[in-house]
């Protein structure tokens, strides 16, 4: 098993680290699917296009299940290495795996069977309803091999191993990339082609993600009865409130779908290349939760609240410094961006929104990614599940009403965008509450949500 290796060197050189590897993994998969896009863009069928729109806001929906359970894993290990358990890590990473697999295979089989009704809630019909649901029958099958990936590559994370964590995701990338044009075009398969690379892609991360755990680590043991049920309470403790954390992202986007879907099929494609643009451009910053998590969470194991703090601080003036820079390259490509899809009038506009102001914005949600890595691994994981819902429902609704009635389809992103200061805001100032309040590592668990403090208490103590 790797060290603690967090406990000590520079706070700031740790999240640089961590989040530049982890974010070129993110990366990887990510322009994959922008460069899908594009691909399905050069057909020339708008339907197709608005197609992968509607499919995106699913299939984030069932990749938060996997991000959300990488969380709690990624957590609960880094704070049995931070404590000098190695024997409970292995054991931690083994039985989260099996109950992350387990609840893959039965949410998948979930979703796949509500695919007709889920697609026509975000506002699809016709020819574009069809290829959405078609598309996704393809891929949501492979969701438990994805979500094996998310949390293998989250316990690498624990470890400190960015590197094959980052491997993990890139390796899907290259499948991917090397898959898209040869089936796409070469056999003519357009959408379906897309839907094989994608679920290629997924195995691959799977594996690479898994096999470093077996054969590096030997960090999955086999299996104890008594130790799964005893686990399940902690991995249940962080990933429930995590996952409703994490499932609030998509159904905000599933909203906006929704409202901007009124403005017809170029507005869907202008807000679909968007939401892929914003990862591409800023994958360094969604990769910061994670990336920060497991500094959070092997400090806090070992009891030095001190450098909590300062990684949580770190962590804030990284967003500053990516969000400034990215924000100016967008800027002066916007042209050269709209160029490359061939955009034009509505979806034209929104791409200009996006590389213009709304670009500076996305701090406030960097800021509320790093919190919600303080959040989860402080054993405070419902206030994750608070200022995540907070900004994709309690400000988001009202505010993307409010702007598609004053600006149509621009004010439906701006409204978003705001929704993001409010409780980007909110989640800076309650983390580092939590922080201060936070002593001793006992003292944190009993802070604030008090049933869930005496939980985790008694989690521990079982031990």
């Amino acid at each position: 098993m790797a060290e603690a290796k967090f406990l000590k060197g520079n706070l700031f050189g740790h999240v640089t680290v961590m989040s530049l590897t982890a974010s070129l993994g993110l990366m990887a998969v990510f322009i994959v699917d922008f460069v899908d896009m594009i691909f399905i863009s050069m057909l020339g069928k708008a339907e197709l296009a608005a197609a992968i729109g509607y499919a995106g806001a699913i299939l984030f929906f069932t990749a938060s299940i996997g991000i959300g359970l990488g969380i709690a894993a990624g957590a609960l290990v880094a704070r049995a290495l931070g404590s000098g358990d190695e024997a409970l890590a292995r054991e931690r990473t083994t039985h989260a795996l099996g109950y992350g697999f387990v609840l893959g295979v039965g949410f998948s089989t979930l979703v796949w069977l509500m695919l007709d009704r889920l697609v026509a809630l975000l506002g699809a019909s016709g020819e574009t309803a069809g290829l959405a649901v078609h598309f996704l029958q393809i891929i949501v099958p492979s969701m438990p091999f994805l979500i094996l990936g998310m949390m293998g590559s989250a316990v690498l994370r624990a470890h400190g191993d960015a590197r094959r964590a980052m491997m993990a995701t890139i390796a899907g990338g290259v499948v991917n990339a090397v898959l898209d044009p040869i089936l796409i075009f070469g056999l003519d398969l357009e959408l379906t082609g897309a839907a094989i690379a994608s679920v290629a892609a997924r195995l691959t991360i799977c594996f690479m993600a898994i096999w470093p755990l077996v054969k590096i680590y030997q960090g999955i043991v086999r299996p104890k009865f008594r130790g799964m049920l005893r686990d399940l309470g902690p991995v249940l403790a962080i990933a429930f409130p995590t996952i409703l954390a994490q499932v609030a992202t998509p159904v905000g986007q599933a909203f906006v779908t929704r409202a901007i879907s009124g403005y017809g099929e170029e507005a869907v494609a202008g807000m679909a290349i968007v939401a892929r643009l914003v990862p591409v451009a800023f994958g360094v910053v969604f990769a910061l939760s994670g990336a920060v998590g497991p500094i959070i969470g092997q400090n806090y194991g070992a009891g030095d609240m001190v450098r909590v703090k300062r990684g949580f601080n770190a962590g804030i003036l990284f967003v500053a410094l990516i969000i400034v820079f990215v924000s100016a390259i967008l800027f002066f490509a916007r042209g050269a961006i709209a160029d490359l899809f061939g955009a034009t009038g509505v979806t034209r506009d929104l791409i200009y929104l996006f590389c213009g102001p709304l670009s500076l914005a996305f701090f406030f949600p960097g800021v509320l990614f790093v919190s919600n890595a303080a959040f989860n691994n402080l054993g405070q994981p419902f206030l994750s599940t608070f200022t995540n819902w907070g900004r994709n429902a309690v400000a988001l609704i009202p505010l993307v009403f409010i702007g598609s009635w004053l600006g149509g389809a621009q004010g439906v992103l701006i409204g978003q965008a705001l929704a993001g200061v409010i409780f980007g805001s909110v989640a800076w100032v309650l983390a580092l509450r939590v922080i201060d309040r936070g002593g001793a590592p006992v003292k944190v668990k009993q802070d604030l949500f008090g049933r869930e403090g005496r939980l985790m208490t008694l989690f521990h103590a079982r031990r």
